[in-house]
């Protein structure tokens, strides 16, 4: 599978620029969500080759997108990697069960990045 476009789904203005600054500089085309429910209708509408998804969100949070992005026909084959502040080990396997396939932590390595995106890849 070649990641070309990634969604990138966060509530925070901040971190979504500086999501989408490391992952431009790497050549990736990037969207965007700022809700768990304006991520989940992205997905289903532009099927993004990645989604990079925030945990703590107001409404849909990110563990409630995931697990339905994962259930879903239509996205479960898109690839989720969770970027949170949320760091406790409970928190990183309650993610993994939702359907995410990476956890990171904020703040987020850019090397780290996209060096499991393109492990995914």
């Amino acid at each position: 599978m070649s990641i070309r476009t990634i969604l990138v789904v966060d509530d925070s203005a901040t971190e979504r620029f500086f999501l989408s600054d490391i992952l431009r500089k790497n050549g990736y085309e990037v969207l965007h969500a700022d809700s768990g429910e304006e991520g989940v209708a992205k997905a289903k509408a532009d099927r993004p080759d990645l989604i990079l998804m925030d945990v703590v969100m107001p409404g849909l949070n990110g563990f409630q997108a995931t697990r339905m992005l994962s259930r879903d026909p239509d996205t479960q084959s898109i690839p989720v990697i969770m970027c949170t502040t949320k760091d406790q080990e409970t928190d990183r396997i309650w993610g993994l069960r939702q359907g995410a396939v990476e956890y990171l932590v904020k703040p987020i390595v850019a090397e780290e990045l996209i060096s499991r995106i393109k492990a995914l890849g």
